[in-house]
């Protein structure tokens, strides 16, 4: 695995779903991520329902900062999704320390493979060992919805 920075001074990541501020997440990504762009919060409450979340936190504070979800059967697959950082703390490498402990979390199951889709990020997870890939040639996907 690639070695990652953590997070800055100041912050925490926690899988508790209880602290997750779901106003707050649904804000983010209903108004500001484009693969989310208009999502109903009653779906958004299902998703996080259903997920593994990760939530970083301003420790004097408890204010959430940033979020990502994991779908995952803990055996043999995970899907890395909804990922976002706010934009007031974005450059502080809090993105990558929270996709590394999403990694580093996932570790012990020994699972097999993590996707995740992205437009514009590339570089932050190839930080932490995420790669193109080998053979997308084998992968196929049912779009029940039309692409962002």
């Amino acid at each position: 695995m690639t070695d990652t920075p953590g997070l800055p001074d100041g912050y925490e990541i926690s899988t508790d779903r209880d602290r997750i501020d779901v106003d707050r997440v649904h804000r983010w990504l209903s108004t500001d991520a484009y693969w989310a762009l208009g999502r109903p919060r009653e779906k958004q409450d299902r998703a996080i329902e259903a997920s593994l979340n990760f939530g970083v936190y301003e420790a004097a504070s408890g204010e959430q900062v940033a979020y990502a979800r994991v779908l995952t059967d803990r055996a043999t697959f995970a899907w890395l999704c909804d990922v976002y950082v706010d934009p007031s703390v974005r450059g502080k490498s809090i993105g990558t320390a929270l996709v590394a402990a999403v990694r580093d979390h996932l570790q012990p199951y020994g699972l097999r493979r993590i996707l995740l889709a992205t437009a514009d990020a590339h570089g932050v997870y190839e930080k932490v060992g995420f790669r193109a890939l080998p053979h997308p040639e084998r992968w196929m996907a049912l779009l029940l919805q039309p692409e962002v």
